[in-house]
């Protein structure tokens, strides 16, 4: 059963109650407070200009931990040569900016429309989103961008226009020891290269409130 969420009222039905796909609720809004609901309940929007909002749950999520990353020797070169400046929540609007406009090999267009900017930047102005810039001669050439529930980064997006770039953004989010667990939704082979792993959604829900075991009541 999908759920159909309105503007007036913010909740969700339980995750485990998600479709196959991991498809759980259709409409509502992107309000700051509906997305920190979803967020601390492990579901996030995903969509496109021509469905209603959708929101998602997996029942199993690709996620990676920090301290299982995998550098590859070419990329420590890369690292070593001085070349690229990192920088954390630089450049916030600019780089979701980035990731909505960058086509993707793994799939059909963008998925992040005018509507998603706004809501994340509104988030990010409230500190709840947090971006990670990748330079080269003061230009912008890479990065990401996600959400932060506690000890957990909530990827969404990232872009390169030159190659490794966004693989830095997230070698140096993983090396800020702020987060235990990097979530990045869904698989990617680019990903799986780097130390990325499934696990289910109990598992995942436990590591984003390991002090409750559980998420939050939606």
């Amino acid at each position: 059963m999908i759920y159909h969420l309105d503007k007036h009222k913010i909740w969700f039905p339980k995750p485990y109650l998600a479709e196959e796909d991991g498809l759980l609720a259709i409409g509502g809004d992107l309000s700051a407070e509906r997305l920190l609901l979803a967020y601390n309940n492990g579901i996030f929007p995903w969509y496109s200009d021509e469905t209603p909002i959708l929101w998602y749950s997996p029942h199993e999520r690709f996620v990676l931990f920090p301290e299982e990353i995998r550098i590859s020797t070419s990329m420590k070169q890369i690292m070593k040569n001085g070349k690229f400046h990192i920088t954390f929540n630089k450049a916030f609007s600019e780089v979701i900016s980035n990731c909505s406009s960058s086509s993707r090999k793994d799939g059909p267009g963008t998925w992040i429309t005018d509507e998603m900017k706004d809501a994340y930047i509104n988030l990010h102005k409230l500190g709840i989103a947090y971006s990670v810039e990748v330079w080269q001669n003061s230009e912008l050439i890479g990065g990401l961008y996600g959400v932060e529930i506690d000890l957990t980064f909530c990827g969404e997006s990232m872009f390169s226009k030159v190659s490794n770039a966004s693989k830095l953004a997230l070698i140096a989010l993983c090396r800020s020891k702020k987060y235990n667990m990097i979530d990045c939704q869904l698989h990617s082979p680019h990903l799986e290269s780097m130390g990325g792993k499934m696990i289910n959604r109990q598992q995942y829900l436990q590591i984003l409130h390991p002090r409750k075991g559980s998420s939050p009541n939606a």
